[in-house]
């Protein structure tokens, strides 16, 4: 995943991201925290940009930090750790998704779900399956409608089958699909999705296997970023998120 240009304040950030690769949330936001608490004078705002880079992400970018004021110091780093840490936890239960911890284009930490295009869809359609609506009601349920301090960005992949122009809109009508069904049938707030978007069989975000090989499967998907929105960032500097 691409990340957007950060303040040059924040480069120690971007450092110890480097070397925290089996951390926890918890303990990564607590590294991430102090680095940008010490930063010089006011400190380093929390600069949450989208979850997936290139230029569309660039250009969607959204700064949180500058508008809020707020400088991310170690205990709400730490406690925005926490709370992610939680919510992966949360969607782990789950099945028919893949759960990984992340990290949103300023070093705070956030949480990827991953669907299988091939469980949410049938071949080369956009219609949720039945299967898939289940799966997402338990998504919304048990992560969504619980952590909805969460902001959430929705987004779809296409292998590099067919045009460029047919996966493009596969892609943005299977994420599209995904975001009305949880506003629409599962309760999910509209306003805690910020961003639905398709990005069909962009090269930076193919899949590959060992050999170099496409992994035309794995390429097609629906990803769902949770990321920390600027009241829990907020709540978090007041000591009060829970």
């Amino acid at each position: 995943m691409k990340k957007t240009k950060i303040f040059a304040g924040a480069m120690s950030i971007a450092l110890i991201l480097s070397s925290c690769g089996g951390m926890s949330n918890t303990g990564k936001g607590a590294l991430i925290g102090t680095a940008a608490g010490g930063a010089a004078g006011t400190g380093v705002g929390a600069l949450v940009g989208h979850l997936v880079g290139g230029s569309k992400g660039a250009k969607k970018g959204a700064i949180i930090g500058a508008a809020a004021g707020v400088a991310v110091g170690a205990t709400t780093g730490t406690l925005i750790g926490r709370k992610m840490d939680k919510a992966a936890a949360a969607a782990k239960a789950l099945e028919a998704a893949q759960v990984e911890k992340t990290t949103d284009s300023n070093g705070l930490d956030a949480v990827k779900v991953t669907f299988d295009n091939g469980i949410l869809f049938a071949g080369g359609k956009s219609t949720l399956t039945p299967a898939a609506q289940n799966s997402l009601k338990k998504f919304a349920a048990n992560v969504l409608n619980v952590y909805t301090d969460c902001d959430v960005s929705i987004c779809g992949f296409a292998s590099s089958d067919g045009s460029d122009a047919t996966n493009l809109t596969l892609s943005q009508n299977r994420a599209q699909a995904v975001t009305n069904y949880l506003t629409g049938s599962c309760g999910v707030a509209s306003k805690q999705i910020k961003d639905t978007t398709g990005y069909g069989e962009d090269p930076n975000y193919l899949i590959y296997d060992a050999n170099g090989k496409e992994n035309v499967n794995a390429s097609r998907r629906v990803e769902v970023y949770l990321y920390a929105s600027e009241a829990m960032i907020k709540a978090a500097e007041a000591g009060t998120l829970q």
